[in-house]
Order: structure tokens, then C-alpha cells, then sequence
């Protein structure tokens, strides 16, 4: 079973996390196409720096405009809800009191804009579901927070480029990892003071408290704010276990850095990937199953209200031809989903479609472990997702949108780059 570990001994934010998942060997390419499929004028600076004596990368999100780095936008001051600037979390160089932020023009987004945003994005499912279980989380804070229905959060800083950015590109990234287990340290969330809209908040500030609840937390090191509301959004929608890690064997261990680099204070996130020495033959989860049946729906009905689950993050979404009673034929319509999110998705199914009632009921899914590599094929490199078992891998398959964007680029049919990204991804297995 691979095992991922996060250690945030320094916290934990998005470009942190962006910067340690491409020193354990993420692909830029696929950080840099998960930015451009968001469509936002979004590009990344990928850098060496160093931390405290410890070598790590640093990940900007830059406008692609003006060719500055996103957060520069957020003119430091918070005239918005009480969202902190989101790459100052790390440790300042600076007296607290210079901690002023200004974001006079920040044009942010609400819950539904980013949820459209992210599902209309040529994104991988498994993606789309983390990213916008991380901007859920958001909302819910947010809205808790302000005494506000979830539909009427209007988001800030967490809907600027950068943040945005960081959350999809995050989720891309965690993705293609194959772990089959995530596992985090207590979070150090710093200590001090920030300054919100409504004054001075004590750290972690109120979205990033709502978000820590139930997570291990410490304040440790400099007086500073060390974790953002998007590394414990990311941190949560991973489903991170705090709890004693299983005995792995690291076979990559990577280091993504903050911005700032205090004296004595390795301001990065640390991430550890191996093979567990449990052998699991089965990796399983609980997921909720609903299910309705419609004879009264047209075929356009049931195609939107399929992209619509998915777009909300539904696991899985089928469809299937029914003879109903009276001999009428219909569609059942099955949405697979996390057991938390069955409300929400019930709630979905009753609005959007013609249905009177729903079937819900939970269960155990086995999957394969997945991970993502890399193939050179002459349309280009093409991702491959590879479901193995106890560590023999058992289906290889090329990543539909990698290969329908080579197939239009290169003008050739989409079985063709399909099979020649299949011969390529044999070739490696032959050399592994």
C-alpha cells in the first residue's frame, strides 16, 4: 500500500504544498496544464531556494497579463470578510506590526462562479472531486463564520488566480501520486496576531480555526501565521489521517518552500512517499449510493443533470436504460459519493430531475491503487493511469483528455494517439 506523509512542522499552505509535490517528482508539465485548463491567465514559476540550510522548490502562480506574481495583486489590506493574505502565512522576516494587508481591488468569486469554473475545466474527474471538496469546506467555514447561507459567500482572497490556482493544481498533483493513504503531523499553525476586517484576530484566524476542527494542532517557532485556510482546506478535503502512521519504507521525500526565510526556522512543508510493509490486497472505501428512476425526462434533462453531480464532485455518475411500469421505458440514474455529501446530492437529484423519490444507501467500494506516469509518444507526452495491486500493476490506460488534445493538435483519430500512448507505456514496463 503506498503511504503519503505530510509533515507540517512549519504549517501548511498551496504553494507549499505545490512546491513539495514537484520536489517528489510531480511533473511541472501536469501542474502547468491543470493552471491552463482553468482558463484564468494563471502560469507557474517553478524555482530552487533556500530554507534554513535545506535546499526546497519554490511554485509562484504568476499573471499571465503582466507577468508578475498573482498575490502582488492582492493589495495588502483586508477589506474583505476576515481572509488573510494567503502566502503570508509563513514566518515574516519582519515585526508583526508590519503585517498590514491591503486587497483594495480583489476581484473574487463566489461558490457557484468557482464551482462552474472547476467543472467546466478540462480536469480529470478524481481532480475536479478534490478541488471542489476544498472550496466546500471554504464555503461551509465561511458560512458558519458569518451567520450566512453557503450560496451567498463571496469569496476574496480564496477566489483570487493565485489561490484558485493553487487548490486545482494541488489536487492535480495529490492525484497523480497513487497514495493510497494519507497520513499529516499536527499542524503548527503559528502564533501571534493577524489582521482581519473586523480588527485584530488571534492566530489561526477564524476560517482557518473553523477548518483545523478536529485536527491536531500547535503553536511553535515564530510568531507569525504558519498555516492558511487553503493548506487546511487541502489538508481536510484530503482526508488526512493524525493518527499513528503505518511502518512505510520513503522512496521519495520532497520539500516544498514558503515564501519568507526567517533565521532558525525551515519554512517548508516536508512530504514522504513510500510502500507500506502491511500488505493490504484491497484498498476499499465507504461510498453512498443514490439512485432514481425517471420516465418523464428527455434524454438533454438526464445528460445535464449527469454533468451537473459531476461538477458538484460525485465519485461517479451512470446511466441505464429501464422498463418501468406500464412497460414505459426510462433511465436510472445512479450517482456514487463521500457518505457526507449524500444530503447534498440527494438534495440535487429532487431539484434537477423529474423524480418523486430517491434510493440511498452506503457501500464499500474496492479499487484499484492509481497513479499517474508519464509517456513520450510523437503526439507529445501523455499521461497514463495505472491501477495496480499489491504491487503489480493490472490496467494501464491513457488519459482521455491528454490524448483528445493531441488527436485535435496533431489532426490524426483519437484511437491512433490512444494506441501509440498504450505501445509507449508498454515500452516502459518492459524497462521497469
Amino acid at each position: 500500500m503506498r503511504i503519503g506523509y505530510l509533515d507540517c512542522f512549519a504549517g501548511i499552505s498551496g504553494d507549499m504544498l505545490l512546491g513539495a509535490l514537484i520536489d517528489a517528482g510531480v511533473s511541472r508539465s501536469l501542474l502547468e496544464e491543470a493552471a491552463g485548463a482553468l482558463n484564468i491567465g494563471a502560469t507557474l514559476r517553478f524555482s530552487s531556494v533556500d530554507r534554513s540550510g535545506i535546499t526546497a522548490t519554490k511554485v509562484d502562480v504568476l499573471d499571465a497579463a503582466n507577468g508578475e506574481i498573482a498575490e502582488n495583486a492582492h493589495k495588502h489590506e483586508h477589506a474583505h470578510h476576515h481572509h488573510h493574505d494567503e502566502k503570508h502565512e509563513h514566518p515574516h522576516d519582519h515585526d508583526h506590526h508590519d503585517h498590514e494587508h491591503k486587497h483594495d481591488h480583489v476581484h473574487g468569486r463566489n461558490w457557484k462562479q468557482i464551482r462552474e469554473l472547476i467543472g467546466h475545466a478540462s480536469l480529470a474527474s478524481d481532480v475536479k472531486e478534490l478541488a471542489l471538496r476544498a472550496f466546500e469546506l471554504l464555503a461551509h467555514a465561511e458560512a458558519k463564520i458569518h451567520n450566512k447561507p453557503v450560496e451567498d459567500i463571496h469569496f476574496h482572497e480564496v477566489g483570487a488566480m493565485d489561490t484558485i490556482t493553487d487548490i486545482v493544481c494541488g489536487a492535480a498533483g495529490l492525484r497523480s501520486l497513487g497514495v493510497d493513504a494519507w497520513y499529516a503531523s499536527a499542524v503548527n499553525t503559528g502564533s501571534g496576531f493577524v489582521q482581519c476586517a473586523h480588527g485584530m484576530f488571534p492566530v489561526p484566524a477564524p476560517a482557518t480555526a473553523e477548518l483545523l476542527k478536529g485536527i491536531p494542532t500547535y503553536s511553535a517557532g515564530v510568531q507569525k501565521e504558519l498555516t492558511t485556510p487553503t493548506g487546511a482546506a487541502l489538508l481536510k478535503a484530503l482526508g488526512c489521517r493524525f493518527e499513528d502512521v503505518p511502518t512505510f519504507a520513503a522512496d521519495v521525500i520532497g520539500y516544498g518552500a514558503g515564501t519568507r526565510n526567517p533565521k532558525d526556522f525551515p519554512n517548508v512543508l516536508r512530504l514522504s512517499i513510500g510502500e507500506s510493509t502491511v500488505r493490504k490486497t484491497s484498498p476499499s472505501e465507504r461510498v453512498a449510493v443514490l439512485e432514481c428512476a425517471v420516465d418523464d425526462a428527455t434524454p438533454q434533462l438526464v445528460a445535464h443533470v449527469m454533468e451537473r453531480v459531476l461538477e458538484e464532485g460525485a465519485l461517479d455518475v451512470m446511466c441505464a436504460p429501464v422498463v418501468m411500469k406500464k412497460g414505459r421505458m426510462g433511465s436510472l440514474l445512479t450517482v456514487l459519493c463521500r457518505p457526507e455529501r449524500r444530503g447534498a446530492f440527494g438534495e440535487l437529484l429532487l431539484r434537477e430531475t423529474t423524480t418523486l423519490g430517491l434510493r440511498v444507501h452506503e457501500e464499500d467500494r474496492v479499487i484499484l491503487q492509481r497513479r499517474f506516469v508519464e509517456v513520450e509518444t510523437s503526439f507529445g507526452n501523455i499521461r497514463v493511469k495505472v491501477g495496480s495491486r499489491d504491487g503489480g500493476d493490472m490496467n494501464w490506460m491513457p488519459e482521455y483528455e491528454d490524448c483528445a488534445a493531441a488527436a485535435r493538435k496533431h489532426g490524426v483519430p483519437l484511437k491512433q494517439v490512444m494506441q501509440a500512448a498504450l505501445a509507449a507505456a508498454a515500452e516502459k514496463r518492459v524497462e521497469a
